[in-house]
């Protein structure tokens, strides 16, 4: 599904990453875990094609991913990942259909079809009520699902979560933890998550540590 060989980055004359190589398989929760700094967000951003390494390989599905144009890039993305951010970087003049639909949409997928698929992840997240509210009007577990409904509009197999559970309280960090169980065996996604979270972490099939620019 994912395979990383002899990842490096670097910013200036640090360096981050120092030849990390992985390998996680399909339907598999992995939780990147490391001390702050360590790398854990440049090596999510790598896999999810949003950065670039400075030397190594991203394999995804037999595709590899640095070997893709800008524009072939940004297509396999958007067909074949799903984000979910500390920060939901949720557009605050759309509501949260509206916010669902985006990745759809830049897909070119037919508008009924996109928010059909919208309203359907949104009713299963217990959203069913809440359609038509903007951003500045749900709680931060509701913003939180609302971007899980978006990394999920296009069935991407992978999903990348970047300390999803960072600005949540208790009950609400609960219930996203239980989310993304569902995730995996109900929509058979391969999920890999970013944390200082020991118990989001705990929950995951495997923990990559990464510590001094390794693993």
């Amino acid at each position: 599904m994912i395979k990383a060989e002899q990842i490096t980055k670097s910013f200036g004359n640090l360096q981050v990453l120092k030849g990390i190589s992985l390998e996680i398989t399909a339907g598999e929760v992995v939780s990147i875990v490391g001390a702050s700094g360590a790398g854990k967000t440049t090596l999510l951003q790598i896999l999810g094609t949003l950065s670039k390494q400075d030397q190594g390989s991203v394999t995804i599905n037999g595709i590899r991913t640095d070997l893709l144009m800008n524009n072939q890039l940004a297509r396999f993305r958007n067909q074949n990942i799903g984000f979910v951010f500390q920060f939901h970087q949720l557009l605050p003049e759309f509501n949260a259909l509206e916010n669902v639909c985006i990745p759809g949409f830049i897909a070119h997928k037919p508008r009924r079809q996109v928010e059909e698929r919208a309203e359907e992840l949104l009713n299963f997240l217990g959203l069913s009520d809440r359609l038509d509210h903007k951003p500045a009007e749900l709680s931060g577990g509701e913003l939180q699902r609302v971007a899980v409904a978006r990394a999920l509009v296009n069935d991407p197999e992978v999903i990348l979560a970047d300390e999803p559970s960072g600005n949540l309280d208790t009950e609400n960090k609960q219930e996203l933890h239980k989310l993304f169980i569902t995730l995996r065996d109900r929509f058979k996604k391969t999920l890999v998550i970013v944390t200082h979270d020991r118990e989001l972490a705990g929950m995951a099939d495997r923990i990559i540590t990464i510590k001094d620019g390794r693993v």
